[in-house]
């Protein structure tokens, strides 16, 4: 079984809300640094997001990938990978609790495996930067945000 790297944070809003900035695919230019482009490829018969294609820039790794989703209640969605130029496995979660009066705690699990040569060290500090920077961007926008 791969490794996998996880965090979490408490954002101040309800988990619906956060959840629906999370399944705001198209949205994320504009408040993730790394996704230059989303679309949604294919949505489940509730019209959440199947498969989504994202165009990343990560300084190093830049990719155009497709990510296929999975929607467990209306608290979890994990994600793996379609394909991808860069990328062997990209597989990845988000877990909503409720955290008191209006707030969330949100946990990011994510495991990342490159196509090229890289020690398993320098690839759990990437997953962990990933994974810090999506937290407090997904901080950031939800709490900034009017919903």
């Amino acid at each position: 079984m791969a490794e996998h790297t996880s965090s979490s944070i408490t954002i101040e809003a309800a988990p619906a809300d956060v959840m629906a900035v999370i399944a705001d695919f198209v949205r994320y230019p504009d408040w993730t640094g790394e996704v230059k482009q989303a679309e949604v490829l294919k949505k489940d018969d509730q019209g959440r997001a199947e498969q989504v294609r994202l165009v990343m820039d990560a300084g190093a790794i830049k990719d155009d990938q497709v990510l296929g989703y999975t929607w467990t209640g209306e608290h979890e969605v994990s994600w793996t990978l379609v394909k991808s130029q860069m990328l062997r496995q990209l597989d990845g979660s988000y877990l909503l609790k409720p955290a008191g009066a209006g707030a969330t705690e949100v946990t990011y699990q994510l495991t990342v495996d490159v196509k090229i040569p890289m020690l398993g060290m320098i690839k759990r500090k990437a997953e962990k930067v990933i994974i810090d920077r999506a937290l407090a961007g997904l901080k950031k926008r939800v709490e900034s945000k009017d919903l």
